[in-house]
């Protein structure tokens, strides 16, 4: 062992230091969380239809259309909360609602699907 003196706020003190070797060594990692598979919901989509995606990672707040609604650009599909945002996620083509994937309280990932517009 060594000894150190350390100086802390003016005040001395003494410190002992093992020494440590490879073969009294021992190192802890975590281990990995196990991999659950997510639950989703089949969508069918006949892809005659152009898919609105979410933009970001959140919850479904409200959703503001149903399957038959006529959309425009720029009108609001559904509500995003996001980092205690609420995002409004709008459409990019103008067409029919022909699915809806997501309901009110859904958690959606980056990239997942949540209408199909006709």
């Amino acid at each position: 062992m060594k000894v150190y003196k350390v100086k802390v706020n003016g005040k001395v003190y003494e410190v002992e230091v093992e020494s440590v070797t490879e073969s009294n060594a021992t190192i802890t990692t975590p281990s990995k969380a196990p991999v659950t598979e997510e639950k989703s919901t089949p969508v069918v989509s006949n892809g005659a239809g152009t898919d609105l995606k979410a933009p970001m990672a959140g919850t479904i707040l409200d959703v503001k259309v149903k399957v038959g609604d006529s959309v425009n650009v720029g009108d609001v599909i559904c509500i995003l909360e996001a980092m205690k945002l609420e995002n409004e996620v709008v459409a990019d083509t103008a067409g029919v609602i022909q699915s809806i994937a997501v309901s009110k309280g859904d958690s959606v990932q980056n990239g997942q699907l949540l209408v199909v517009i006709g």
